[in-house]
């Protein structure tokens, strides 16, 4: 992945933010989306592109774009900025390796002799705090 190269490719659009900004706020378009079309890429290989594909379908539209936007800050260029970072965050994260599962070792199983033992001697432990009752005695 070239990053340099994808930030050259990056498409940008302007709108009007919903955050403050008072009275520049109906006037200025200071909400930046940037825009990444994955296919047209020179940044990107070709396994690199169907693995972004597969990873982020929910984030690419049906023209093949993949966008992220900001409209935190007042001022458009450092929304353009933090759209940037968003964009190649999201990239990078999509082609991390996904790190391998270690296999599980079979469960052991219990000597079934032993455990039977081991209840035996719990019960007899329990029913020697039990209660002795007496048969009644016979008289002559």
């Amino acid at each position: 992945m070239n990053t340099q190269q994808i930030q050259k490719e990056l498409k940008f659009r302007t709108s009007r933010s919903s955050g403050s900004g008072g009275q520049n706020v109906n006037k200025v378009e200071t909400r930046v989306e940037a825009l990444f079309e994955i296919d047209t890429s020179e940044g990107l290989d070709g396994e690199e592109k169907a693995t972004l594909r597969q990873k982020l379908a929910n984030r690419i539209s049906k023209e093949g774009l993949l966008s992220t936007s900001s409209q935190e800050s007042r001022l458009q260029q450092s929304n353009r900025d933090k759209a940037i970072k968003k964009i190649i965050l999201l990239i990078e994260a999509a082609l991390e390796p996904e790190p391998e599962r270690e296999e599980v070792p079979e469960r052991l199983v219990a000597d079934p002799k032993k455990r039977k033992k081991a209840k035996s001697v719990q019960s007899d432990k329990k029913a020697g705090r039990k209660k002795i009752i007496l048969p009644p005695k016979e008289e002559d």
